[in-house]
């Protein structure tokens, strides 16, 4: 089991979870940021439902260990602040008489986003919520919910639709999804099962049950307002479109030019070769445990076969249904209504809390079996020397995980030295590594297991679990130099150096760090950003194939990372002799600032152009 989770772009269920726990708490949770447990009797159901006095006892609880930690200063990181401010005002909304301090706290909050969007946005429904019960004196009723889409479409209104339009309609889409027993059917399946066993609750998982009990009892009764303000906001800007940047910037690498056969590894969970023909690279002399186009490993760092997850039969039956509920979704995220974006919509609703988990499980599991395709699809574009090879990992879909132990990151140590070896052994160029591993993944992962008691413990355990495996993928990476390694800068929308994942926290000669901007080259509301993060590429409903030769645009630094692996591989096609740094000097140069400085969007064209330009220059 892996504690990491891929930098791809939204999940079906989980992200309509989480992102409404986001939506009322103002943020995500940090689980490492502090070391508190709450004991809770009963179930999860239970406390979300609670009576207001019985709810209190544990509110108070939190809040008066959040106001420790912003009293004594122990917490600086912006992101982490963030956390404990979006739980604050959480706290503030369910008290129903601190509607005016719970506005400057939606203040604090956007004071301390680093992204543009971010800053104008944040807490966006919550702050329409506090006008409306501030002008009114009341919590709740028609006269609230009239006032509540009334302040809603004049604080949208107000905004740059070229800075927060993405992030509006994602809401929108969002909030059409959102069902009472999917956000508890969620909880259930997240929170429950370690719940069940040690009877209590970490602050992480506390401020969960805060923003859910926030988002049931005032937003989603307000679904109905929310949808139509945004839809109102979003046709006001229907015809204004920003202008698409990549097709004009693309590199395609015809079958008749002299170029050299690049070898580039798809590091993910596996790929459908069958949709690259031409395109694979096959292993002349395989040894007898290898697959003949690369290798894999099991979610317990063991050695298995095959270039993509098998599927049994109920899985079979079921994929061609998954692929088109992730078009449906990417469909819903840019405000188009199809017949698929209709049915997701349809069997959302339909859902009942106890079929959440299942369902959740379901979709996880098949978004990392399509995952590693998709990435591929991404590289392979336009380029007939690329030849694929299969370095196929296995991450934990379900929603209780197996526990993290350092007996397991050992083998996963030893797993990630394995992998680059055969890199090397195979003249392997170029990697794609778009997934992340974080320490507070690990605390989550121990966190939903339920095994460890205190969360004292669970931090502790899991720094020591990922101090091995960052040391081991850090050898592991520093054994390859003659190899350009290219990662997902992940999409938690945070700093890099506050989240510090690996790999993209490391700092190699052969490594290049990607994020994700959109179609027109604006800064996506999820992408990771910093100082780590040296170029960006199109990361949003970025179109490739699935297993089975379906298709779908997704979005992700997942996407990001291939694009650039995509352009490195071109460039090493026209000039095998480049090293890494060398491949990275020419994408870094060939991108195009923006006006701020924080973005660097890849150039493909500029890129070879300048190539060529050195070469010439050699020749004279």
């Amino acid at each position: 089991m892996r504690f990491g989770i891929h930098a791809r772009g939204f999940a079906l269920m989980a992200a309509v979870v989480l992102i409404a726990m986001a939506a009322a708490a103002g943020g995500a949770p940090n689980p490492a940021s502090a070391h508190f447990d709450y004991p809770v009797t009963g179930t999860v159901d239970d406390l979300v439902g609670a009576n207001d006095a019985t709810f209190n006892v544990f509110a108070t609880r939190v809040r008066d260990d959040l106001d420790w930690m912003m009293d004594t200063h122990i917490v600086t990181d912006r992101m982490a602040l963030r956390s404990i401010l979006g739980a604050r005002l959480a706290l503030q909304v369910l008290s129903e008489n601190e509607d005016s301090a719970a506005l400057f706290t939606v203040t604090q909050v956007r004071d301390l986003e680093d992204k543009p969007a971010a800053r104008l946005l944040a807490g966006f429904e919550i702050q329409a919520l506090l006008e409306a019960r501030v002008q009114t004196g009341r919590e709740e009723g028609p006269a609230v919910a009239r006032a509540y889409g009334r302040f809603l479409r004049a604080d949208l209104g107000r905004l740059p639709w070229a800075v927060v339009g993405d992030t509006v309609k994602s809401s929108k889409a969002h909030d059409e999804l959102m069902t009472t027993s999917l956000l508890v059917g969620g909880l259930n399946a997240r929170i429950g099962p370690s719940l069940s066993q040690r009877h209590s609750l970490s602050i992480a998982q506390a401020m969960q049950i805060l923003s859910a009990r926030v988002y049931l009892r005032y937003l989603l009764p307000l679904r109905d307002e929310t949808s139509a303000a945004l839809a109102d906001v979003s046709a006001g800007h229907s015809d204004v479109a920003q202008p698409e940047i990549w097709s004009q910037r693309e590199v395609t690498l015809p079958a008749a030019d002299r170029v050299t056969p690049v070898i580039v590894a798809i590091w993910d969970s596996g790929v459908d070769l069958a949709q690259f023909p031409g395109q694979t690279y096959t292993d002349p002399s395989p040894a007898a445990a290898l697959d003949p186009h690369g290798l894999a490993f099991d979610m317990q760092g063991s050695p298995t076969h095959g270039d993509l997850q098998p599927l049994d039969a109920g899985r079979t039956a079921k994929y061609p249904e998954f692929a088109h509920e992730l078009k449906g979704f990417s469909e819903l995220q840019t405000a188009i209504g199809t017949p698929d974006s209709d049915a997701l919509k349809h069997k959302f609703a339909g859902l009942k809390s106890a079929d959440v988990g299942e369902e959740t499980q379901s979709l996880a599991f098949f978004e990392e079996y399509v995952h590693g395709t998709h990435v591929a699809g991404i590289a392979a574009r336009g380029n007939p020397a690329m030849r694929l090879a299969v370095a196929r990992l296995t991450f934990d879909w379900r929603t209780t995980p197996d526990p993290p132990s350092e007996a397991l990151a050992v083998r996963v140590a030893a797993e990630q030295m394995t992998f680059v070896r055969w890199f090397r052994d195979h003249h392997v160029r170029v990697v794609n590594m778009s997934w992340e591993m974080t320490e507070g993944g690990a605390v989550a992962a121990l966190d939903r297991a339920g095994v460890v008691k205190t969360s004292q413990a669970r931090f502790l355990l899991a720094r020591r679990i990922f101090g091995i495996e960052s040391a081991g993928l850090r050898k592991a990476l520093e054994s390859a130099p003659e190899i350009l390694f290219v990662c997902a800068a992940g999409n938690s929308g945070g700093d890099t150096g506050s989240i510090k994942g690996i790999p993209s926290a490391f700092a190699l000669p052969n490594l290049l760090v990607v994020g994700a901007v959109d179609g027109s080259g604006a800064e996506t509301g999820f992408t990771n950003y910093g100082a780590a993060v040296k170029v960006d590429a199109d990361g949003a409903q970025v179109d490739s194939v699935l297993p089975g030769g379906f298709r779908a645009k997704l979005s992700g630094t997942s996407m990001a990372a291939p694009n650039v692996v995509n352009l490195a591989a071109k460039l090493l096609a026209l000039d095998p002799g480049l090293t890494p740094p060398q491949v990275i000097k020419l994408i870094a140069d060939g991108a195009t600032p923006s006006a701020d400085g924080r973005l660097h969007n890849i150039n493909p064209r500029r890129s070879v152009e300048l190539l060529r330009g050195v070469k010439q220059a050699s020749l004279n």
